[in-house]
């Protein structure tokens, strides 16, 4: 439902904006310098990008296709390079080719993104954007192929790192519009592969049979040394340092990702760090400060998404008539139920908290990703009944708290993010708590067209308890600036505008 507050001439101006900034947001061959161009690590400018080819590829045959598709003038500035077997051995970074055209989500963030890609590719679907729609599918498809998995974004610095992982609820949604029996086919070995780069060693937590998030590189993130840098000039590390400095940690052992001493962050801190940003909520102090200790959980939001990717590999091989692979698949995702129900669900507070591998208790830190078993539909209408009797915890002004704490991060209260916010919303409306739904979206659709009015952009976050777009001040970690574009948050806008996001 539509709130009675916003008025067809707010909403049909708000969809036209969405509808034209997909083209805006849209890389293809012809865009390749402007999608090599990156902001987040320092460049000459008197040097080439750099773009590398999977060294799987027919990198001579792709490089005339470039040369066909761009000036010579732009090829000038590129440098096309085949990607080196092992990521140690890149000395330069670069960006990633991709085939196929895409959308970005806008801002800094000028290449594609996993995660984000869900609530793209729903908004792209409404607005029967569907050969880009088809396109941005695929285009994850060939990372998995030639990368290895679903990349946090097509930079070679990210080649260490996934995302959530959303691919096969892509493929579903898109299959439902194209019915392409033969392309949903080939995707089952991609799926199987991506799924397995979850369920495995070190993703795998063998004891309880849940997942972690883990990235695979070494030392400080690349992209925050350079950009993530305050008036100051001080980079987001050496924030985390006087942290550590001023404030006594007890949420974990702080000698672990910190030596004072020699005033250094460990390799376990960056370790750490990276894999926060494998699990797109970075920053957040929901694993400890700046979730430095995420290596040691099985968090709520990737069991839950595992389960529903066990869940779609049954409904494509049932679409196909394998009962036995169907069934396989099902049993898979009734045990991940099972897990996620002994570990993950706390009886006592009503909700899905995070569960710590080796104290073998739940994190009591309220996180908006208590919504996902809901909106997977993992909880029983019990659970889900105590989860709606606690939405107070994070209802806000403008939609949801991504969590109950303020501590200085974008992931954290006073902020709410578009995604969240939906999945939240679909949460509720799967069971049954229809006026809980409504209102959370209107809620938010309401803060997002007033703010729109006022700056004639959409934005990447929002400051949900004074609805407003204006959060850069309150930010003290990570990078502070609020992106525009944005992708996931015109997804997300015209999912809510039909019918509250509803799921059943």
């Amino acid at each position: 439902m539509i709130t009675p507050t916003l008025t067809t001439t707010q909403i049909d101006t708000l969809r036209a904006h969405i509808k034209k900034t997909w083209k805006t947001l849209t890389r293809s061959h012809e865009h390749l310098l402007q999608s090599a161009k990156d902001t987040k690590l320092d460049h000459k400018s008197d040097t080439p990008w750099i773009v590398y080819i999977s060294p799987s590829e027919d990198c001579p045959n792709i490089q005339s296709i470039l040369e066909r598709s761009l000036s010579s003038k732009d090829m000038q500035r590129l440098q096309i390079r085949t990607l080196p077997t092992e990521a140690e051995a890149i000395k330069e970074h670069g960006l990633l080719y991709l085939p196929g055209p895409y959308v970005v989500p806008g801002g800094r963030f000028n290449e594609m993104y996993g995660w984000d890609s869900y609530f793209i590719l729903l908004g792209l679907l409404h607005d029967e954007e569907w050969e880009i729609a088809q396109s941005q599918v695929d285009q994850l498809l060939y990372q998995v192929q030639h990368y290895g998995t679903v990349l946090n974004s097509n930079r070679t610095y990210m080649l260490s790192r996934s995302q959530p992982p959303v691919l096969s609820m892509m493929v579903l949604a898109l299959f439902q519009h194209t019915q392409d029996e033969e392309w949903l086919k080939s995707t089952i070995p991609i799926l199987e592969q991506f799924y397995y780069y979850w369920v495995v060693p070190p993703h795998l937590n063998p004891a309880t049979g849940l997942s972690r998030f883990y990235a695979f590189g070494e030392g400080p993130a690349p992209e925050v040394l350079f950009s993530e840098r305050d008036d100051e000039g001080k980079s987001h590390y050496d924030r985390v340092k006087e942290y550590y400095k001023t404030f006594e940690v007890d949420d974990y052992d702080v000698s672990l990702y910190y030596n004072r001493e020699k005033d250094e962050l460990t390799h376990l801190f960056y370790k750490g760090d990276r894999t926060m940003r494998e699990s797109g909520f970075d920053i957040t102090n929901r694993f400890g400060p700046f979730s430095a200790d995420i290596l040691h959980y099985a968090p709520v939001c990737l069991n839950s998404l595992l389960y529903q990717v066990e869940q779609d590999l049954g409904q494509i091989h049932n679409i196909f008539g394998n009962a036995e692979l169907q069934k396989q698949w099902r049993d898979r995702a009734d045990i991940r139920r099972d897990r996620i129900d002994r570990c993950l669900w706390d009886e006592e507070q009503g909700l899905y908290l995070d569960y710590h591998f080796q104290s073998g208790k739940r994190r009591g830190y309220e996180f908006a990703t208590t919504f996902y078993p809901l909106w997977l539909g993992i909880a029983s209408q019990a659970q889900a009944q105590r989860v709606a009797e606690n939405l107070s915890l994070f209802e806000a002004p403008g939609g949801i708290f991504t969590s109950t704490r303020v501590t200085g991060n974008q992931w954290d209260a006073p902020f709410g993010w578009a995604p969240l916010t939906f999945i939240a919303v679909q949460g509720l409306h799967r069971y049954g708590f229809h006026t809980e739904g409504d209102r959370i979206a209107n809620k938010f659709l309401a803060m997002v067209i007033k703010e729109f009015e006022r700056h004639n952009t959409l934005v990447e976050k929002y400051d949900v308890e004074r609805c407003s777009a204006n959060v850069s001040d309150e930010i003290c970690f990570g990078y502070s600036s609020n992106e525009v574009g944005f992708g996931w948050t015109n997804g997300v806008i015209l999912e809510l505008l039909t019918g509250g996001g509803k799921k059943v």
